[in-house]
């Protein structure tokens, strides 16, 4: 409910209606991929293929593969039929204002900005929420998703390491202690 309102609310980002394209569809990328921003900002349209997106430039230096729900495919097709005419000469699937590839600290002032009018804050003995928090609700529904013996979880931590990029399983661990 909270991550559909936020959202919601960056789509109403003021100042231009492809600044509030642009941020509402990379927040629901984030949120329902669990990638870093790093790792969204950095696609380019040959990223984008039917299997889903190949993440080259990640934290670990390794690539892979991340499945795309068809809802997901179909959102990122929307804001692409908007971003290819605002943009043309550049294949970074997210582009600012000035047509140049996002960075990190406008995608973190901007969650900011947009977390401060849905009035999400920090909760109490919690750090304050960051764009980051899209990858860790992720992984931590994820395994809470999860059911079954001892085995399948296994498994299932084994792949959420692996789809998460993390070199170290503990690395995904992390998630459930952090909760």
């Amino acid at each position: 409910d909270e991550i559909q309102r936020f959202v919601e609310a960056a789509t109403k980002i003021r100042c231009h209606s492809f600044r509030g394209k642009t941020y509402s569809t990379l927040f629901a990328l984030l949120s329902c991929t669990g990638l870093r921003v790093s790792e969204a900002t950095a696609l380019h349209f040959e990223d984008i293929t039917p299997d889903g997106l190949v993440i080259k430039s990640t934290k670990f230096r390794k690539s892979r593969l991340v499945p795309l729900h068809e809802t997901a495919e179909a959102g990122i097709n929307r804001y692409l039929e908007h971003r290819h005419p605002y943009a043309p000469y550049d294949d970074h699937v997210f582009v600012s204002l000035q047509k140049k590839p996002l960075v990190s600290w406008n995608v973190h002032s901007t969650f900011k900005t947009v977390a401060k009018k849905v009035g999400i804050k920090s909760r109490s003995g919690s750090p304050r929420p960051t764009p980051h928090s899209f990858r860790h609700t992720f992984a931590v529904r994820a395994l809470e998703s999860c059911t079954g013996s001892r085995d399948q979880i296994t498994k299932h931590m084994l792949a959420l390491s692996t789809y998460l990029g993390h070199c170290k399983i503990h690395h995904t661990y992390w998630y459930l202690e952090a909760r």
